[in-house]
């Protein structure tokens, strides 16, 4: 194939709305548009059950026969760009933003931005962490100034959606419904499976700092008043998201 041929060919492959494209044959040189609709057909398949897998909330918050559609549309303008499907459906958040069938759900976006964060964090590499005796053994004066190194598969997501109450409801048996406003969610590792836990805004503003390579004092003056340090700190360690202490 000419590398035009090749671009009308994956196009086609994606929508099937496209004709076959011109000149497609099989081994015995006789047209191959029944092969070629099968073909598309199971790569639309599997991309849409890649893309169920991967958003399980929002295939729940808009229901099956939705879902199916609006990956048919997104698979059609976002391809894979990678082999592996653990990847698929990056751009998920900005396409929910601009496709106009869920203008009414503004929340879906900021859910399908915890759900990748979710599937990262199950994904990536494994990390031996400290334990909080090793924060606890640091001169006073180093305390202060300690900074901390996280585990690869720590994440911090914030919505002005109550992201963490929505993905609960959906993910959880006799979840009570989620409430109302902004909620920060951390994700963390400490074994196997990811696990999101709601925090406070203070306690997330601590460890959005803590998480940039701020020291231990300015992630508190960031944080303000309200952090619960002692809570906090104790979360942090036990669900093992800390690997080096500086």
């Amino acid at each position: 194939m000419t590398e035009v041929s090749q671009s009308q060919f994956r196009a086609a492959m994606l929508d099937s709305d496209q004709p076959v494209p011109e000149g497609l044959r099989d081994k015995a040189g006789a047209p191959a548009g029944k092969r070629f609709n099968v073909y598309r057909n199971n790569v639309a398949v599997g991309l849409t059950e890649a893309l169920e897998a991967a958003f399980p909330v929002i295939r729940k918050l808009v229901g099956d026969a939705f879902f199916k559609a609006l990956a048919g549309v997104y698979l059609r303008n976002h391809p894979p760009a990678s082999p592996l499907m653990m990847h698929y459906g990056a751009e998920m958040p900005g396409f929910l933003k601009g496709f106009e069938p869920v203008r009414a759900l503004p929340y879906l976006p900021d859910v399908a931005r915890l759900e990748i964060a979710i599937r990262q964090s199950y994904h990536a590499a494994d990390a031996a962490p400290v334990t909080v005796e090793d924060l606890g053994a640091l001169p006073p004066d180093a305390f202060a100034r300690a900074r901390f190194t996280f585990a690869p598969a720590v994440r911090l997501v914030s919505s002005r959606f109550p992201i963490h109450g929505i993905w609960v409801a959906n993910m959880q048996p006799d979840a009570p419904k989620p409430g109302k406003g902004a909620e920060d969610v951390l994700i963390t590792r400490p074994k196997f499976d990811p696990r999101p836990h709601l925090l406070s805004r203070p306690a997330a503003i601590f460890t959005a700092r803590m998480m940039e390579g701020q020291s231990l004092t300015a992630a508190m003056a960031a944080a303000g008043g309200g952090l619960d340090l002692g809570e906090t700190l104790a979360r942090l360690f036990t669900e093992g998201a800390i690997t080096r202490i500086s």
